[in-house]
């Protein structure tokens, strides 16, 4: 399973963290997955289409919030690792698959970003199945997730023929195409690490069976 390495501080303050459920990072999380549905409110039930891609464009700036307060007040835990990183899935597949029906990305850009996000959510569920044991994200994903998270708000808020829009069309392009590299960068580089996940979760289980 995927999860970002916050980690932080002497490790018997983290270990003792772990558990935890009610954080301030993982309410962070919490308030953006609850954000997810109001996105896709404004954009198609109310058609309100720059008020969306502003609200997109925060939920992907909050992306590190989560992370910089699991670090700032050591309350990292085995929900956040999993649950952040679980979020970031969601809403990136929901802008993508959304914004590519409003029309304002290029199709083969959509279907690029999200044949990638399919490919790693199918290796996590993979990986989970079989025992592995979880994979740190990798800052080239992190990377590249957070570029995605800039580009999709600004397609949407250049789609138009207003003057004031065009501009966001180089911003878009210009966060797109290295946080679409990056992603699919960082996809490559988790194959040898699911190996080692895999050979790690079946050692451990070696491991209990033994009397």
């Amino acid at each position: 399973m995927l999860a970002e390495d916050v980690a932080g501080g002497p490790a018997g303050n983290q270990g003792e963290s772990l558990d935890r459920v009610l954080t301030v990072p993982n309410a962070i999380t919490a308030a953006r997955m609850a954000c997810i549905p109001i996105f896709g409110w404004l954009l198609f039930g109310v058609h309100r289409q720059t008020a969306a891609a502003v609200l997109l464009g925060v939920l992907g700036a909050s992306d590190f919030a989560d992370g910089f307060a699991a670090r700032r007040w050591r309350q990292v835990s085995t929900l956040g690792k999993v649950l952040d990183p679980t979020v970031d899935r969601l809403l990136l597949g929901t802008a993508v698959i959304s914004i590519t029906v409003h029309g304002a990305v290029p199709v083969w850009f959509g279907v690029a970003t999200l044949v990638r996000e399919v490919l790693v959510a199918a290796t996590v569920v993979v990986l989970a199945l079989l025992g592995a044991k979880r994979i740190d994200v990798v800052w080239v994903g992190k990377a590249g997730t957070f570029g995605l998270m800039f580009a999709y708000p600004a397609f949407l808020l250049a789609h138009g023929t207003a003057g004031w829009q065009q501009p966001f069309e180089v911003v878009a392009w210009l966060c797109a195409v290295p946080g679409l590299v990056l992603a699919w960068i960082a996809a490559f580089f988790y194959v040898p690490a699911a190996r080692r996940a895999l050979n790690a979760g079946r050692a451990r289980r070696r491991g209990m069976m033994l009397p």
